[in-house]
């Protein structure tokens, strides 16, 4: 098995600039299923108090990564450490200071919200368990909720819920995976203020989401694809190291452009609403695609690339790992 090309990247830095230590640091993390690698030698750092997005189409590897890290999965390859702890060898103090927030929603829909939170505190041995549980629900604005049960909640009082969970036990590193999703605009927001709360307060943030406006929120981002780790750091070094050309088509017929530029060999097509962008790492294969469909209708701009841009790009050039 080939590793895959080192990424580069800007020397990693906490976001206070105190060179906090790091709470995530492996190199080489490896998995493989099938005899096929789903997570593909990775190196990979979280500072402390920092958030980190962790994007990526569905499929490309994100959650074997996280349950990695949290000691539920043991790595074929590679090493480090995760809160200081070797992953391998000291998985199960590793699970006692990670919060890891699933997909799905996980806890018992026929239990009220206080039950489910004293059944986690629970299984952690916390002391002075209901003083516990009653913090939890008070941090994450649930006490008004206490007795009702989780199953009747709305996708963003679940997600709520399954927070307080993660953070009942005081863990020092939360891994959330796609925890915002079908949650509404204002639930989301509502969550991002809470995760930079908790970051201001020391805690190191892993989290995946599919949402470009939630990775600009990250202090950097990692783009993981088909199990390899394509580029990462802050969200200007990702634009700037894409070195993306990006034109701007607007035309009252996007759907007829992109039929016409479908396969174009070097460059993207992407709709925005009644626009289109066109980008591509070749300046002139961008300039040539446009030209192609520039006419009566069509107003073209050159436009800066944004992150969605970047991601898209990457993906088009990336090999599925399983074929």
């Amino acid at each position: 098995m080939t590793a895959a090309p080192p990424v580069a990247e800007s020397p990693p830095r906490a976001p206070n600039g105190n060179g906090a230590a790091l709470a995530v640091d492996v190199h080489g993390l490896t998995k493989c299923y099938s005899g096929k690698p789903v997570v593909d030698h990775i190196d990979f750092q979280v500072q402390r108090g920092e958030v980190c997005g962790f994007l990526g189409p569905n499929g490309s590897g994100k959650t074997t990564f996280m349950r990695m890290l949290c000691g539920l999965l043991t790595p074929d390859e590679g090493d480090g450490t995760c809160l200081g702890y070797n992953l391998k060898r000291e998985a199960d103090r590793i699970r006692l200071e990670v919060g890891y927030m699933t997909q799905r929603f996980s806890y018992y829909e026929d239990l009220s919200l206080e039950e489910n939170l004293d059944f986690v505190a629970r299984i952690y041995a916390l002391p002075n368990r209901r003083a516990a549980v009653t913090a939890s629900l008070d941090q994450l604005g649930l006490t008004a909720r206490r007795k009702q049960l989780a199953g009747t909640l709305s996708g963003g009082w679940k997600q709520r819920l399954a927070l307080a969970a993660s953070l009942i036990h005081k863990p020092r590193l939360l891994l959330l995976d796609e925890p915002t999703a079908g949650v509404d605009p204002k639930a989301r927001r509502d969550f991002w203020e809470q995760i930079h709360e908790l970051a201001a307060e020391g805690i190191s943030i892993l989290i995946a989401t599919h949402y470009m406006d939630e990775a600009e929120r990250c202090h950097r981002v990692a783009y993981l694809s088909f199990g390899k780790l394509l580029t990462r750091g802050t969200v200007r070094e990702v634009i700037d190291r894409a070195g993306l050309t990006v034109w701007r088509l607007e035309t009252d017929n996007p759907s007829k452009l992109v039929v016409t530029l479908h396969g174009w060999p070097k460059v993207s097509v992407v709709p925005f609403g009644s626009s289109l962008h066109i980008c591509g790492s070749d300046a002139e294969a961008v300039k040539a695609a446009v030209a192609a469909v520039a006419g009566p209708g069509v107003t073209a701009t050159p436009t800066k690339p944004s992150l969605e841009d970047v991601f898209i790009h990457l993906q088009g050039g990336s090999r599925d790992n399983f074929t």
